[in-house]
């Protein structure tokens, strides 16, 4: 049984996942290795996180303060379509994300929806969650006294005080 390098082993699996890839049964009718070997490899090589489909791992996303977003889209206000497609490529932004900015700045803005004014939608919620706690309450308290009737049921049992045992 042949043995194959560490290295051989990679360029077989980077062949079943790289940008074309192929089928192990495919590569296995190109190289004469059997079709279960290099389906092995691929499993292993895939549990041990060694190769991925994307070879290349991705930039993490920066994150934006708000200062930052701000100051994209203050400088973005007026320019023409060229210095504004300049600007984005020099800043890693997309046109959409400009938008989205600049929308979330105006409904900073906007006196309606300020910190002191409740919205109706807030003071709904709110009515809302009151309510409930109170139906809360009140089931709590419900339960509570089915309990209590069940105990003494089960101490004095369903007699009447007023009843004679015999009758």
């Amino acid at each position: 049984m042949p043995r194959y390098s560490t290295a051989f082993r990679a360029k077989m699996i980077e062949k079943m996942l790289g940008p074309s890839p192929r089928s192990a049964t495919a590569l296995s009718g190109e190289t004469g290795i059997s079709q279960a070997t290099l389906s092995r490899w691929l499993r292993e090589a895939r549990s041990m996180g060694v190769m991925t489909k994307d070879k290349k791992k991705r930039k993490s996303r920066r994150r934006w303060t708000p200062a930052e977003r701000l100051r994209v889209v203050l400088a973005a206000e007026g320019l023409s379509a060229d210095d504004l497609g300049a600007l984005l490529r020099r800043e890693g932004l997309h046109s959409r994300d400009l938008e989205r900015w600049r929308e979330q700045a105006l409904v900073g803005l906007q006196s309606d929806t300020g910190k002191g004014k409740e919205t109706e939608e807030q003071r709904r919620i709110r009515e809302l969650h009151r309510e409930l706690r109170r139906k809360d309450k009140a089931l709590a308290e419900t339960a509570a006294l089915l309990a209590l009737k069940k105990k003494a049921q089960a101490i004095w049992g369903d007699e009447d005080d007023d009843t004679e045992n015999g009758s």
